[in-house]
């Protein structure tokens, strides 16, 4: 790593008060919608960022200048200013890409996240790139929860700080959020996660919604590394789980790096719709998602 790197993750460390490396909604909001004043939560989320902390280069090619983590933390800001009920969320693979990850071993990413306020994260298959000792090291630098619902952590380190399911408060929303991740046999080195499990993603996801269901939270968000979809059609996917998985309200996506400028609808076994949003890669969108009176309004703002 060069100079120039270090010398901008040092500014990066001032910025942010790190000193050291040491469409509509389900019948559940109908009751609140009726107040006088209409409560609204809004969801921000991200995806595949890859350690991209600076902004990509004015040469490249289709988002010169966009992305950073400054910008990213100003536009969160913003949003945080005007809007009491505030959820901050990715879907996986927060590392592995640029000089940062290679010379801090991920903790430059969980310190920065934690200062953005993340609420709830899943893992994407490069969370796995320095293996179980590497993300327990890292990990220990993060202030927000980490949710995976079809990895069986078993006895491994990671069993205690990766849960299936997580619910949160906000306000008047109860959300219970929870996660799935592509098979990472063939994507990581079998010695980068010994101990762990791959489970059936769509059974996984059906045991932590009941469980969701029977603490009673009015929103249900799936976050997703399994990929948007893909040319084998039976590969497990964000389509197919939206397809075979009742009860989802919102499936968050990571992985094939999709740009979705609107969301995917698609009608669940019980004929409910279900929403599919991903915002591409490097951190050069956000993705936004209002709820309020019984509707989802989603869009994508450039981090420039």
């Amino acid at each position: 790593m060069n100079l120039i790197a270090i010398e901008g993750a040092q500014h990066l460390f001032q910025k942010f008060g790190i000193l050291s490396f040491g469409l509509l909604l389900p019948n559940w909001l109908s009751a609140a919608s009726k107040k006088k004043n209409t409560p609204k939560l809004v969801i921000l989320h991200t995806n595949d960022t890859h350690s991209q902390i600076d902004p990509l280069p004015a040469n490249h090619t289709k988002f010169p200048n966009q992305g950073g983590i400054i910008a990213r933390s100003a536009l969160i800001d913003q949003f945080r200013k005007t809007n009491e009920h505030i959820l901050l969320l990715d879907a996986g693979d927060f590392f592995q890409g640029t000089a940062y990850f290679n010379r801090f071993k991920g903790v430059l990413e969980m310190k920065l996240m934690s200062a953005l306020g993340y609420d709830v994260v899943t893992l994407g298959n490069h969370d796995f790139d320095i293996g179980i000792d590497g993300f327990m090291n890292a990990q220990q630098h993060a202030n927000f929860k980490f949710v995976n619902a079809n990895y069986n952590f078993g006895q491994t380190a990671m069993a205690k700080v990766v849960a299936p399911h997580h619910i949160i408060q906000k306000g008047p929303f109860k959300i219970g959020v929870f996660g799935v991740g592509i098979d990472l046999n063939g994507l990581v080195p079998s010695s980068n996660f010994t101990g762990i499990e791959m489970q059936d993603p769509y059974l996984s996801a059906e045991n932590s919604i009941q469980q969701l269901k029977a603490e009673e939270c009015n929103l249900i968000i799936c976050l997703s590394h399994l990929g948007y979809q893909y040319e084998d059609l039976n590969k497990p996917s964000d389509v197919l789980l939206a397809q075979k998985v009742a009860d989802i309200d919102l499936i968050l996506g990571g992985h094939t790096h999709t740009f979705l400028d609107v969301p995917t609808k698609i009608k669940d076994p019980n004929g409910k719709e279900v929403y599919i949003h991903q915002v591409g890669w490097a951190g050069v969108r956000l993705g936004v998602i209002e709820v309020s009176d019984k509707k989802f309004n989603f869009r994508q703002k450039k981090i420039h």
